[in-house]
């Protein structure tokens, strides 16, 4: 049998070819099959929890400021709102307190009052509000969305911080941004929100919370 005998320097170039291949297919492997940290499941259970914990909401009030962009028109100014399960009441007011619009909804209708008193209803609050105020306000989504938890449906993609609150929501094509959490009653809720959709940019500024209940 014969013995290939190398010279030094193409040893060095097998060696190093081998050492490279080898390092190639560790980092192949580790690429393919990625471990889930520690600090993402504990983050993934702080998500289940708080959202389990804002689930239980059912009413509530919040004083602030909405801010509008669209297409058409765009509105900022104050904003009262009163939820329940069988009534929302929300006021719009100009930056220099006087109403622009009043929406009430019940089971049945939505009601827009507006600033002359002419009252207009529909079954469906995005149709009524683009109808009168020119931009679209999602009143059925937003019931959830202003307390950081999602709207019945499914969820396009959503995202949180190490704490287990919602950062991003994507849903029945609005994608919305949280910031700015605060206890309030027990619960973390949001003080900061945008929205967008394909024709509006919404923000939501919530001063004040009140009477939160189960």
């Amino acid at each position: 049998m014969m013995l290939l005998r190398l010279q030094p320097q193409h040893l060095r170039r097998v060696i190093f070819t081998l050492t490279w291949s080898l390092t190639l297919s560790l980092l192949n492997a580790c690429s393919t099959a990625p471990i889930q940290s520690s600090a993402s499941l504990s983050s993934q259970r702080l998500n289940e929890a708080h959202l389990k914990r804002v689930g239980s909401i059912q009413q509530f009030s919040l004083q602030g400021r909405i801010g509008v962009q669209s297409n058409y028109k765009g509105f900022s100014g104050g904003l009262l709102w009163q939820h329940n399960p069988s009534m929302d009441e929300i006021n719009l007011h100009s930056p220099f307190g006087g109403q622009v619009a009043s929406i009430t909804k019940n089971s049945e209708l939505i009601t827009l009052t507006e600033a002359n008193g002419k009252q207009t209803s529909a079954s469906n609050a995005e149709t009524l509000t683009y109808q009168i105020l020119g931009w679209k306000l999602p009143l059925k989504g937003l019931q959830d969305w202003t307390l950081g938890r999602p709207a019945e449906g499914s969820i396009t993609a959503s995202s949180w911080d190490e704490n287990g609150l919602l950062t991003s929501l994507s849903q029945n094509g609005w994608k919305i941004e949280y910031q700015n959490y605060a206890d309030e009653n027990g619960y973390l809720l949001p003080h900061k929100i945008s929205l967008k959709s394909e024709l509006v940019n919404l923000k939501l500024v919530i001063e004040k919370w009140g009477n939160i209940a189960p």
